[in-house]
């Protein structure tokens, strides 16, 4: 049987550097995409834009607003989706309260006070105390500077504009990892078990010294556990 491809959908304000570590390990025995959620204000838009990169069939991995994209993925084309893995994300749609809290850091990249928006977003509190927040602070800085507040509105209006994804993920009959730190300070290790018990089969996988980015706080545990879920026998649609 041949391999599958892997489609790998970053989180907001990253491109492929998020997965660094695991496009090095995994594209040894995979093809690998890593796909932007950069091109559009609705989740249903970037999802689209993705289906039409990515090959017939394809495993899918997505992490944090990638998360989110790959569910709407897998809501609109589960034909052609044959793994599915979740890192650091939710199912649910955006509260009138977060989706409200959102618009001052939008008002403020269209303002030009794009530092004040990066040091919102890129939140050291959410990592584990091992990190080295230093360091990682920077790289997303950096991705974040690269990519800039165009990208930064667009992927902000999705996350407020995104559906609730929990009936979907119900009816997920395929092999399944829900993947997150420890330590996350953003969708904590409660939410990720809920995300978790919603899908038939899923593997639930928690990276030990890990916070909200486990691809970067610990990158071989989380390679890992995406090989772990690579293997995992395919499963015949219910």
């Amino acid at each position: 049987m041949p391999r599958e491809t892997l489609v790998m959908i970053p989180p907001i304000l990253s491109d492929a550097r998020v997965f660094a570590h695991q496009v090095q390990v995994m594209s040894q025995a995979h093809a690998v995409m890593v796909a932007p959620p950069t091109c559009g204000e609705r989740i249903e838009e970037i999802a689209s834009q993705i289906l039409s990169w990515a090959p017939s069939k394809f495993a899918l991995c997505g992490m944090g607003l990638g998360g989110m994209v790959a569910m709407e993925i897998m809501r609109r084309a589960p034909e052609r989706i044959t793994r599915i893995a979740l890192v650091s994300t939710s199912p649910l749609a955006d509260t009138p309260e977060a989706a409200a809290a959102r618009e001052p850091h939008i008002i403020a990249a269209r303002a030009g006070r794009w530092d004040d928006v990066l040091q919102h977003e890129i939140n050291s509190t959410w990592m584990a105390s091992a990190t080295d927040k230093v360091e990682l602070v920077r790289v997303l800085t950096e991705m974040g500077r690269e990519l800039g507040p165009e990208v930064y509105v667009k992927q902000a209006r999705a996350m407020q504009r995104r559906k609730d994804q929990q009936a979907m993920l119900r009816q997920i009959q395929l092999p399944t990892a829900v993947i997150c730190g420890r330590h996350d300070g953003q969708y904590q290790l409660k939410r990720h078990e809920f995300l978790a018990e919603l899908i038939p089969y899923a593997q639930f996988e928690i990276i030990e010294g890990a916070g909200y980015l486990p691809t970067l706080e610990a990158p071989e545990a989380t390679t890992d556990a995406l090989q772990r879920w690579m293997k995992q026998p395919m499963m015949l649609r219910l």
